[in-house]
């Protein structure tokens, strides 16, 4: 036989043997499992990988493993198991496999209704429609015999979480649209669909507020966004909030899925407060139009003299278009610096009003006076809303 016959003879068995299956390494169980998270809450999706080179079978083919008799994987929770599941190849030749499952919690009312919102199933084969029933707290374990009397295992943790509510500004004008978001992953409840949730917005203006709807932000976060807009000519409705500047703003979410050590029966309120604020300065919310000294009649009086009835008066404006509360001051001080008459009116102004103030002024000596005029929110809550005119007056 020369060497051209003899290398025509090998040249299949070589073929052959370049194609041929490889066994998985029975005795050398490299097979990590891994998890995309450590923590879950009850209704999350798990996304499961399996690192296992020596179960690449087919060289040029996509692969699978879980379901071979003695080779199987188990996804578990508490007493309830998920078997025998699958998890396919992710591509020719990678030895890398996946799958995933999703977790469906247990019968419980998650908002306060009475009912159930849950819909707890145990069902799949693998590799992506696997559903596993859970409780609030404890884990899930995935298992998967490599070889006989060799299990790798893995387990992660299941968890209730404590929801958190926020503005996402710190104050808000008229003309613009407050965002709130709430972040609670355990109302995630359909891991492949947009969740919502029910949100109280209320103002110091409207104690009942207003009941918003907050989307949630794609299908998996577990973040939930809801907007409102500002009235203040209009009563609250839908996504509007009447408010009136200065008021505290307040979001409330009432969370029914709350971890050890509160009770599976018990919630809680969550809340987020904001401020509500016009887009007029405080300083230049009212005007002092004029300010004099008159008679009695009200005619101005161009050289008071002591122990005459004087008047001091003028005329406030409102710059906003609405109502403001106000307190008028007027504060006279002798040259020394000495207050000698300290009066105020309280009142309200309706939107764009001009008002007319008097306050009556019997100096008993002569000399000169100076007289401060304050327009504040209030005597309780001092904030100025228009500046202080001083005036000099000598009193014959």
């Amino acid at each position: 036989m020369n060497l051209i016959e003899l290398v025509l003879i090998l040249a299949p068995l070589l073929v052959f043997n370049a194609y041929a299956e490889d066994l998985p390494d029975y005795y050398n169980p490299y097979a990590p499992i891994f998890t995309d998270k450590e923590v879950y809450t009850w209704t999350d999706k798990i996304g499961i990988t399996i690192v296992a080179p020596s179960w690449d079978a087919n060289k040029y083919g996509i692969d699978s493993i879980g379901t071979q008799e003695g080779h199987l994987i188990k996804i578990s929770s508490a007493d309830i198991t998920l078997e025998p599941y699958k998890l396919t190849e992710t591509e020719t030749s990678s030895g890398i496999f996946t799958g995933e499952v999703t977790l469906t919690g247990f019968l419980h009312d998650v908002d306060g209704d009475g009912r159930p919102d849950t819909n707890p199933m145990t069902s799949g084969s693998g590799p992506t429609n696997g559903f596993l029933e859970t409780q609030r707290d404890g884990g899930i374990t995935i298992s998967f015999e490599f070889a006989d009397g060799v299990v790798l295992t893995k387990s992660v943790k299941v968890s209730w979480n404590v929801g958190e509510i926020r503005f996402m500004k710190s104050d808000y004008s008229i003309d613009e649209t407050a965002i709130i978001q709430v972040i609670d992953l355990d109302m995630n409840l359909n891991p492949e669909g947009i969740d919502q949730i029910e949100v109280n917005i209320s103002s110091d203006s409207d104690a009942a507020g207003i009941l918003v709807k907050a989307i949630e932000t794609s299908e998996n976060s577990g973040l939930f966004e809801a907007s409102i807009s500002f009235t203040q000519s209009q009563p609250s409705s839908g996504n509007r909030l009447f408010a009136m500047p200065d008021d505290s703003l307040q979001a409330k979410y009432d969370d029914h899925t709350l971890p050890s050590p509160y009770s599976i029966s018990d919630n809680l309120e969550i809340s987020s407060e904001s401020k509500f604020v016009s887009n007029i300065p405080p300083i230049e919310r009212i005007s002092i139009v004029n300010s004099f000294i008159a008679d009695s009649s009200g005619n101005l009086i161009s050289a008071p003299t002591r122990n005459e009835q004087l008047q001091i008066a003028g005329t406030v404006h409102n710059n906003q278009n609405y109502e403001q509360n106000f307190v008028f001051i007027i504060q006279i001080k002798e040259s020394e610096g000495a207050v000698v008459s300290l009066s105020w009116i309280e009142g309200q102004m309706s939107a764009n009003q001009n008002f007319e103030v008097s306050q009556s002024w019997n100096p008993v000596k002569a000399g000169n006076y100076t007289v401060e005029t304050f327009v504040w929110t209030s005597l309780s809550e001092s904030i100025p809303l228009s500046p202080i005119l001083r005036q000099s007056y000598f009193i014959q």
